[in-house]
């Protein structure tokens, strides 16, 4: 047990009240309303460095979940990720206060420019000395493209063709505008940077045009740690490409192991080999000290769960107003430019999903299936990902926060160090190195970063 590689363990969250466990902010001991206070993520940083996390996984939207009824006012109600805050603010402060914890920021490509994400990126990078991570995604939410003063978001194709464009560009910027040596900080002489080891990045492409310097010296790990999640055919090619840190939909062992090993496949036909990437997917978890404890946490947070207000982001989810249909009204087709594993998450089942069903997949108020149970129960359980699914790690879903995550780092976590299941003590290094080795500061030879001028 002790030779077996560590899983990877990030806490998943978001800068608001409601995540994906829609309602629990209603229960008494829930904090979450704190969200716009410091002093709120600078507990939970310290509490996840403690229990040995690699990272806060910070997800966002930059829209709102209108497709029920046409209109946020169930969003609004329910708190359904919305009001929501900038997550890459909070990182400076939780840096601060934390040595060795990963922070993976989610950034909407269709939101940005890249010179200035670049910008921003480089910044944090150099604020938490190597610790940063961006979850790259597209945007699906037309309520975001009107934000940003469009009519409709593009095609979910369309999209990924601009993501790729925009991902030659922003590696153009972290790994070739400055030479390694170009900072000489030369007192003597009153020379900070050398002219000659700096230069313009000159793009103009279908999406974007770009003649600038990056701004910021190069950061530690110079392009952050790279997260992505894409289950169609084309954010599986955009992963093979570009995802370091592959974020896999929970879809129970056996199909979540399909998907794994089809990643693993789209990464070697890129010429990228097996150890190139790590995969992940989502786990929800209510522990107890004893099995009874557990199952009456769980029926405790039940009560105050929002099934319905998870139903209204799945609506979103699948570009279908759901507030039309009846309860026992089938559940059928999605939108081509909705997300793709929510779409799929209907057809795998035998028969079309009734609202009924959909609501009753929802105990805790999102498509998750807690496992509930004793410290050795959730290792059984973890352990049987990573043996039978092939996952690296796991994603843990809030819960009450911060009760649930403090519990795990109580009872959990021993029991997977005792399995061996779990680091001990952190590698030193960047996010990256910690993750792949001391001898990976930056993305390797094989990976896009690297090759910056070449075209997907």
């Amino acid at each position: 047990m002790a030779s077996r590689r560590p899983i990877l363990l990030n806490a998943f969250d978001m800068n608001t009240v409601g995540h994906i466990s829609h309602g629990l902010w209603r229960h008494p001991r829930d904090r979450s309303t704190e969200y716009k206070r410091l002093p709120y993520w600078l507990e939970l940083a310290r509490t996840l460095e403690r229990g040995l996390f690699d990272g806060l996984f910070l997800a966002d939207v930059t829209g709102v979940y209108d497709v029920w009824g046409g209109n946020a006012d169930a969003a609004l109600r329910d708190a359904i990720q919305l009001p929501i805050n900038d997550p890459s603010v909070l990182v400076g402060a939780m840096a601060s206060v934390t040595r060795q914890l990963g922070f993976g920021i989610t950034a909407t490509i269709a939101a940005e420019t890249p010179h200035a994400f670049a910008r921003r990126m480089s910044t944090l990078d150099h604020l938490s000395e190597g610790r940063i991570g961006w979850n790259i995604v597209t945007g699906f939410l037309d309520s975001s493209a009107r934000a940003r003063g469009d009519t409709a978001t593009a095609g979910h194709d369309q999209r990924y063709d601009r993501a790729d464009e925009f991902m030659s560009l922003v590696y153009q910027l972290w790994e070739s505008s400055w030479d390694d040596d170009a900072v000489i900080a030369d007192r003597a002489r009153g020379i900070y940077t050398d002219p000659a080891k700096v230069r313009p990045i000159r793009h103009e492409g279908e999406f974007y045009r770009l003649d600038a310097v990056h701004p910021c010296e190069p950061s530690p790990q110079r392009t952050p740690l790279l997260f992505q999640a894409g289950a169609s055919a084309r954010g599986t090619a955009f992963a093979a490409r570009h995802a370091e840190v592959v974020f896999v939909p929970n879809q129970g062992l056996q199909a979540t192991a399909a998907v794994v090993q089809k990643l693993r496949a789209a990464m070697a036909e890129a010429g990228r080999p097996p150890a190139d990437a790590r995969f992940v997917t989502t786990l929800q978890v209510v522990v107890g000290r004893t099995e009874s404890e557990a199952r009456e946490r769980h029926e405790d947070y039940r009560r105050y769960a929002r099934p319905e207000a998870g139903l209204v982001q799945f609506s979103s989810a699948i570009g279908v107003d759901l507030s039309r249909h009846g309860l026992d009204d089938p559940v059928t087709g999605g939108s081509a430019d909705a997300i793709q594993s929510s779409v799929a998450s209907l057809q795998r089942q035998s028969a079309a999903p009734t609202v009924r069903q959909l609501l009753a997949q929802m105990p805790l108020g999102g498509r998750h299936t807690p496992v509930v149970g004793t410290p050795a129960q959730i290792a059984d359980e973890i352990e049987a990902w990573v043996d039978e699914a092939g996952v690296d790690g796991f994603n843990l879903v809030r819960t009450v926060s911060p009760e649930g995550l403090e519990d795990f780092v109580e009872l959990v976590v021993p029991e997977l160090q005792r399995r061996g299941l779990h680091k001990r003590a952190y590698a030193e290094g960047s996010w990256r190195e910690k993750i792949f080795g001391r001898a990976r500061v930056r993305p390797p030879a094989v990976h896009a970063a690297r090759q910056p001028h070449a075209t997907p």
